[in-house]
């Protein structure tokens, strides 16, 4: 190891090099709640395109891993150095290249965080949507290279929705880009979209064109109270029906609010076991008339409040923030998965998931963004008994099954990254799997960008990668 970092301070300078405790929190992700922590034999943080190039093409040539890394805020162990090699972090490449305003469109480097677009774009009266959480730590590379979504998907759509142009270092160095500032292109095949969402393993994304919208004028929410999940979810699948597009459409099963009700900013009854909170936006008589369509689409008796003014809008976005906490202290630990399901088996997934639990002596519950089917299941475990982690990785392991044979997928947000990839085998036949694995061979014919994430070869079974969240 220190022979590999005397290497690499040669190769791309010493002020490059994370070393000692400055490298340890390079280490994990957000999976580090789960028990999963690697060890790097380098960590580097080049400050330029140029470096990550050297830094590309030398490992290629000596078959050394390299783990691309943003801010660390996955849940899937993506930028986790499981089996050693160089961590290369993206933190230096922290530009806005240009910003057109007028034109609705930035280029950013990879290492800009979300809030510092978010920011630049209301500045100016715009708005870059993506919002997946932890904007002030996560990175735009990193949201390209998990295509992050979060609750404003389900009228805006993910990351990749507003990702026009890329630049991105491949196979044994070389520098491509794709895309562009413009908004249209079908002169070859969509390699924008195929590096979107690859999870680091065809190359490192360095910079992109983002597409921004004009900001909306004013925002309200829509918090609704219901007595039993099908009363719920017949709520919301009433929403889209009416032909309704709110920013976002979540819900929260009884497991989920009998957890944070204590911290609910608006007052329901004692007997609700299921909640669904909608924001809507726009201009300001849009927004006032969107929300009280989806109030009436939710049922009227069972609104309890449509919030507006950012003070009561930030209280409950606050709330929403602290779910996960609340849930976990119930044992003290949780298991969470990602999954989604075609709109119409929500309400099936959202049982399951508390089946699933009992019939492995767990309690269970469930949240998410019901606009998208995609669910949060949550298995409640005390993270100190072996037996109950085991327990909640033969529940996950159930989980995944249901949700594919209700036609969903194992990750409708978080990707696969190390956590998963027993699921790959799982989700695709065996010629889209041939395809996939084409497909990374030919971006990375070295093999060394983040080796055994995404199109693992892993067999089907137990996600051993998922642990106990304290």
């Amino acid at each position: 190891m220190k022979n590999l970092e005397r290497d690499l301070a040669r190769l791309i300078g010493e002020d490059a090099l994370r070393r000692g405790q400055d490298a340890s929190p390079y280490n994990h992700d957000s999976t580090e709640m789960q028990g999963l922590r690697g060890h790097a034999d380098a960590v580097v943080a080049p400050s330029s395109v140029e470096a990550i190039q050297t830094l590309v093409s030398w490992c290629a040539k000596r078959g050394i891993p390299i783990v691309p890394r943003g801010g660390g805020t996955g849940f899937a162990g993506g930028a986790v150095p499981v089996d050693g090699g160089v961590v290369c972090s993206l933190e230096r490449l922290n530009r806005i290249r240009r910003f057109d305003p007028e034109l609705w469109r930035i280029e950013v480097e990879a290492g800009v965080t979300t809030g510092r677009v978010h920011l630049a774009a209301l500045k100016s009266g715009l708005l870059f949507p993506p919002d997946p959480g932890a904007s002030e730590q996560s990175q735009i590379g990193g949201n390209i290279a998990t295509n992050a979504g979060g609750p404003r998907s389900f009228k805006y759509g993910v990351t990749g929705a507003f990702v026009t142009g890329l630049e991105a270092v491949v196979r044994e160095g070389e520098l491509i880009r794709v895309g562009g500032a413009f908004r249209k292109d079908v002169a070859g095949y969509d390699l924008v979209h195929l590096l979107t969402g690859s999870e680091g393993t065809l190359g490192i994304i360095v910079s992109a064109w983002l597409r921004l919208v004009p900001a909306p004028e004013d925002v309200r929410v829509v918090v609704a109270a219901y007595r039993d999940i099908d009363e719920g979810v017949d709520a919301i699948l009433r929403v889209p029906g009416s032909g309704l597009v709110p920013v976002s459409l979540e819900f929260f099963d009884p497991g989920c609010v009998r957890a944070c009700r204590a911290t609910l900013p608006v007052e329901i009854p004692d007997d609700t076991r299921f909640l669904v909170v909608s924001e809507c936006d726009g201009g300001a008589a849009e927004a006032e008339r969107i929300a009280a369509e989806v109030a009436d689409a939710l049922g009227a008796e069972s609104v309890r409040a449509v919030l507006s003014g950012q003070a009561r809008l930030a209280e409950l976005a606050r709330w929403r923030d602290g779910i996960g906490y609340a849930v976990r202290t119930i044992r003290g630990g949780k298991m969470s998965e990602d999954v989604a399901v075609p709109l119409d088996a929500l309400p099936a997934l959202i049982k399951e998931t508390i089946e699933i639990g009992g019939r492995h002596s767990l309690p269970a519950c469930s949240w998410g963004h019901a606009g998208d089917g995609n669910v949060h299941a949550t298995f409640m475990i005390d993270p100190s008994s072996t037996a109950e982690v085991e327990r909640a990785w033969r529940a996950a392991d159930e989980l995944f099954l249901r949700t594919l044979a209700l036609g969903g997928t194992v990750s409708g947000e978080h990707g696969l990254g190390w956590v998963k990839r027993s699921q790959f085998a799982r989700q695709f036949g065996p010629l889209e799997r041939e395809l996939q694995r084409g497909i990374k061979t030919l971006f990375d014919p070295a093999g060394v960008f983040n080796p055994g994430k995404k199109v693992s070869e892993s067999a089907g079974g137990p996600p051993r990668g998922s642990g106990a969240e304290e």
